[in-house]
């Protein structure tokens, strides 16, 4: 299986990505108010065509709020992803970016896969025989000896986090969503709805502005 951001994997099942989700979201109260100038995007992902893109889209849409925006891929150094890098190096590579003037970081991993099933059968707002029980046992009934009963699928939980970096390599988290993404199976789709969902909620949050 391909592991990417936010979704960005290929399914077995052949199911078009319907939405992106927010689940969950938390927002610091020490940054009632946020107005960030110069942002990285960092997609935490193995699969470099994938963050490469996910950044590029990212970047594109903070870019037409009039807020600088810069991918990891062109900030970082090469070898800064070539490796697991201890605290020192990360704190580094923090006030390397505080030296250039990036005040921002919003980051993207995947968080977890989870697989769900669905039921194949048919409503009981639309099959009368449900509302008696003999209808409704001989129609579920197929749960048992139906392979085909059950539609599997996988829902990736996404995390995207911002952080505001301040001196001496230390950085706050402002605020932090969790999205779920069903089954994607267009990368470009994926971020397309990604990146829109992102982007909702930071407006929402008065991070940036329309």
């Amino acid at each position: 299986m391909m592991k990417f951001l936010v979704g960005l994997m290929v399914c077995s099942l052949g199911l078009s990505c319907s939405s992106a989700k927010l689940t969950d979201h938390w927002r610091n109260l020490e940054y009632k108010t946020i107005s960030p100038k110069r942002v990285l995007v960092i997609g935490v992902t193995p699969n470099l065509e994938a963050r490469k893109a996910f950044e590029f889209q990212l970047a594109n849409a903070l870019n037409a709020y009039k807020i600088n925006t810069m991918q990891s891929v062109v900030a970082f150094e090469s070898v800064f992803h070539d490796a697991k890098r201890t605290e020192a190096e990360i704190k580094a590579q923090v006030d390397t970016l505080l030296s250039v003037g990036y005040d921002t970081v919003l980051m993207s991993a995947v968080k977890g896969v989870n697989e769900k099933a669905s039921y194949s059968s048919k409503s009981a707002k639309t099959d009368y025989r449900l509302r008696k029980f003999i209808g409704y046992y001989l129609l579920y009934q197929e749960a048992l000896f139906n392979q085909d009963y059950y539609t599997r699928y996988k829902v990736y939980t996404i995390e995207t986090s911002l952080y505001h970096l301040e001196k001496v390599g230390r950085s706050n988290l402002v605020w932090t969503g969790f999205y779920d993404l069903v089954d994607p199976t267009d990368m470009k789709e994926t971020i397309d709805l990604y990146v829109k969902a992102v982007i909702k909620a930071l407006e929402k949050e008065h991070i940036i502005e329309k």
